[in-house]
């Protein structure tokens, strides 16, 4: 493809439709916006949630608050449109593609902090707060919210929650779902549902705050959020292990059984380890977070396994630890994108059992395993000369993880991967009830159709 950009109204398969004047009753006219006049670059990261063929919305919406986003599904429900919700999009290209969208409903600017317990170590805040803004607001008391996002200067609470999006602080603090008290969200039918509480002990209803995390926004239209917090801790230090897969797989073992308390704790592929100059070989890169004495004294004693084991073995501190695990990130996280914003990248997510996850990383070019969990993120460039071979590795690698009781799902890939692979490849005997539970809670189908495991 060349690198012109071509106008949005340019894309249109027909004519913009009547339903914004719907919402522009409802919102105000400032706060619709048509598909033909966005800014390309927008309009770009959500065009890619759609198929090639799609049809393209009529337009976005912006409701301001909780209860007017609420009127606006209320609104989408009695007119039967299909809507696609969205906060920055950085992760609207995750899932399977959207299906005859009619308007696209934003939660960016429900953004507001509800309330800080800083003496409970608690927060309240709305879906479009962006995980960044967020972290600098706890930060002013020393706290912190204990998930680790991809693109986490983009990436709203909202989005988070409805994709499951966590990273390697799983290893001390857990999942999304670990650290949620309580949710707010819309139903279909414009309903103001809340969920949990506001405080740690909290037991009673439905956990569904569980259910919602990683729905990616078929169940509900998320709209607050309360998370329990963590104090920042003193320092930190991280241990790079490097060497063969049989003697990393050894310490990732020993690790497990151990003592010590990391709060990150990863397993790298060779060519991940070769591209952040730490060596040759498999990669374990270990974090440690407390006060001084108990960092350095943790971090020696891995260094000791690793050197019985007869591994390479690294120390990294201050800037040069701060560095590693930024350069991680974006070589695991880079989209690859062009100026007309199509990506080559495959960006995949994996689960299977943490004993045979070197196994699987010595498949891979780029990758990454969290310790305990068994769950990582792969990440492949394919282009239209190699299309069919990387086609064919991920349906090998897919077998590989469902054989040892795990999972391989395609977050982000080129429209045309997606066309020609499940991008979910979910081999369970849940599917109906899934089904089920989306009838219940949505049972026109309005929310997000397509996006979620079986076309729900």
């Amino acid at each position: 493809m060349s690198g012109e950009q071509i106008p949005l109204r340019d894309t249109l398969q027909e004519p913009f439709s009547a339903c914004s004047s719907y919402f522009a009753s409802v919102v105000g006219e400032d706060a619709v916006c048509l598909w033909e006049d966005m800014e390309i670059a927008a309009g770009q990261r959500i065009r890619n949630a759609f198929s090639i063929s799609a049809k393209l919305p009529s337009c976005i919406v912006y409701p301001q608050s909780q209860a007017q986003l609420g009127e606006v599904i209320t609104l989408a429900n009695q007119k039967q449109l299909r809507v696609l919700i969205c906060g920055s999009a950085s992760k609207l290209d995750w899932g399977g593609s959207a299906s005859e969208i009619d308007v696209v409903i934003c939660t960016k600017k429900i953004n507001q902090l509800i309330e800080h317990a800083v003496g409970d170590l608690t927060v309240t805040v709305e879906a479009g707060m962006k995980f960044a803004d967020l972290q600098k607001i706890l930060a002013k008391t020393n706290q912190f919210l204990a998930i680790d996002p991809t693109s986490p200067a983009e990436a709203t609470i909202g989005g988070i929650i409805a994709t499951a999006d966590t990273g390697s602080l799983r290893q001390r603090y857990g999942s999304d779902r670990d650290q949620l008290l309580g949710i707010t969200f819309v139903r279909p039918d414009g309903e103001i549902v809340k969920a949990g509480g506001r405080v740690v002990k909290n037991v009673a209803g439905y956990d569904l705050m569980k259910l919602f995390t990683g729905s990616y926004g078929t169940l509900g239209v998320i709209t607050q959020a309360t998370f329990r917090l963590y104090p920042m801790q003193e320092t930190s230090g991280t241990v790079v292990l490097t060497g063969t897969r049989e003697l990393i797989q050894q310490a990732a073992d020993i690790l497990r059984g151990s003592a010590l308390t990391p709060t990150k704790a990863d397993l790298l592929s060779a060519p991940l380890v070769s591209q952040l100059g730490l060596g040759k070989g498999l990669g374990l890169i270990t974090c440690f977070e407390s006060i001084g004495e108990s960092v350095k004294e943790q971090s020696h004693r891995l260094v000791e396994v690793g050197e019985k084991l007869g591994l390479s073995a690294s120390i990294y501190s201050a800037d040069d630890e701060v560095n590693l695990w930024e350069r991680l990130k974006q070589l695991i996280q880079f989209s690859g994108e062009t100026a007309t914003g199509e990506s080559s990248i495959i960006l995949c997510k994996v689960g299977l059992m943490p004993t045979v996850a070197t196994e699987l990383l010595n498949q891979v070019e780029m990758g990454l395993i969290h310790m305990s969990s068994g769950l990582g993120m792969l990440r492949f460039v394919c282009d239209v000369e190699v299309e069919s071979k990387v086609i064919n590795k991920l349906e090998k690698l897919r077998f590989f993880c469902q054989e040892n009781n795990g999972f391989l799902t395609i977050l982000a890939a080129p429209t045309i991967v997606k066309q020609k692979l499940d991008v979910w490849g979910y081999a369970g005997n849940s599917l109906s009830l899934m089904r089920r539970i989306k009838q219940q809670f949505d049972p026109n189908n309005i929310l997000n159709p397509g996006r979620f495991v079986g076309g729900i």
